[in-house]
């Protein structure tokens, strides 16, 4: 941090008394200014104002909020604020000298002030984590170290009757999102479109939009097998319906994608007015989910303490879907649906 330096000439030593008035509120006022933010700040922050990270549209990286990710700012922030309270009322409109030695005096505090370490979520010993949007297993790594990920599910029927309004759970394995700003990713759906049970599979390479995979005819119950996967240049995504032998892959080049996670998700899809409601899916079952990490193939509990499990949550913290414990292979897990959200 650079700190302007302070010199006197004999114009500045000798300048009237309103002129060193002036100077002295201007600096009373731009104080005043930085306390004043720093209240609407934790006015925000008790308000339960959410801050996502990040925040997208479609089929969306992991959302996280602010009470989960600011507390360690907002402890800084806080002591700052007492500090500019204090000083402000100390300042004397007659000495511009002693506003200078606040304005030093507050930036030296500043940077005393321990450094807060970020944190994305409450995080247990296990890597457990809660999402808005995603429920299921994540493998991470870094930057560029994950090339592939793999997995299967069997379909799930909508269960009981679809309600009125239009409902939507989203299956998928992909590359990414978990902590970056792109996803690669194949997967189907069980939703409830116009009162109506609707399946279908889909792919991804977001921030590009999503398509439908017209030559697949999806059905509950359908065992479903994707990949996704990086050869140095591009990455591909296949999906096929082992009940009925029908397969589709394409690949893509995504810009900036960071290769940083491989996930395996039960998902709330997003429009352009947020989460939507969460279709009852009863039970999605993941078996050979396998990744590849730093040229290493494993199954998701190979990979120890990289390992995280993603439970979704309402915005008031209520129970969506829950994934369960990886099966003594570390390859098989399920997820379970709570609540429709959002």
């Amino acid at each position: 941090m650079e700190i302007a330096s302070i010199t006197y000439d004999k114009d500045t030593l000798g300048e009237s008394n309103a002129s060193r008035d002036l100077r002295t509120e201007v600096w009373r006022v731009g104080l005043l200014n930085l306390s004043e933010t720093f209240g609407l700040i934790f006015t925000l922050y008790q308000m339960k104002v959410a801050f996502v990270l990040p925040k997208c549209l479609g089929r969306t990286p992991i959302a996280f909020s602010c009470d989960e990710c600011c507390p360690q700012i907002l402890s800084r922030l806080r002591a700052a604020q007492r500090f500019l309270k204090m000083k402000l009322q100390t300042i004397s409109a007659s000495s511009a000298t002693a506003t200078a030695f606040i304005v030093l005096s507050f930036l030296m505090t500043a940077s005393a002030l321990p450094i807060p370490q970020l944190t994305l979520a409450p995080r247990a010993h296990d890597g457990s984590f809660t999402s808005t949007n995603w429920s299921g297993y994540a493998v991470t790594g870094a930057s560029g170290s994950v090339s592939d990920a793999k997995g299967s599910w069997t379909v799930p029927a909508i269960q009981g009757t679809c309600p009125g309004t239009n409902q939507y759970s989203s299956f998928w394995v992909g590359i990414d999102g978990f902590s970056s700003g792109t996803v690669e990713q194949t997967g189907t759906d069980s939703d409830c479109q116009n009162g109506a049970p609707t399946y279908y599979a889909w792919y991804e390479f977001y921030p590009h939009p999503s398509f439908l995979i017209s030559g697949l005819t999806v059905r509950p119950g359908d065992h479903m097998t994707a990949e996704a996967s990086f050869n140095g240049r591009s990455f591909t995504v296949t999906i096929t319906d082992t009940s009925t032998s029908q397969s589709f892959s394409t690949s893509a080049r995504v810009h900036s994608a960071q290769r940083s996670s491989a996930e395996w998700i039960a998902e709330a899809p997003s429009s352009s007015g947020g989460i939507l409601p969460l279709a009852d899916f009863g039970t999605v079952s993941y078996s050979s989910c396998t990744a590849t990490v730093n040229g290493t193939t494993g199954t998701i509990g190979s990979f120890g303490s990289s390992v995280q499990v993603i439970t979704m949550v309402s915005n008031s913290g209520a129970v969506k879907a829950q994934p369960s414990s990886l099966s003594s292979s570390g390859s098989s897990f399920s997820v379970t649906w709570k609540s429709s959200g959002p």
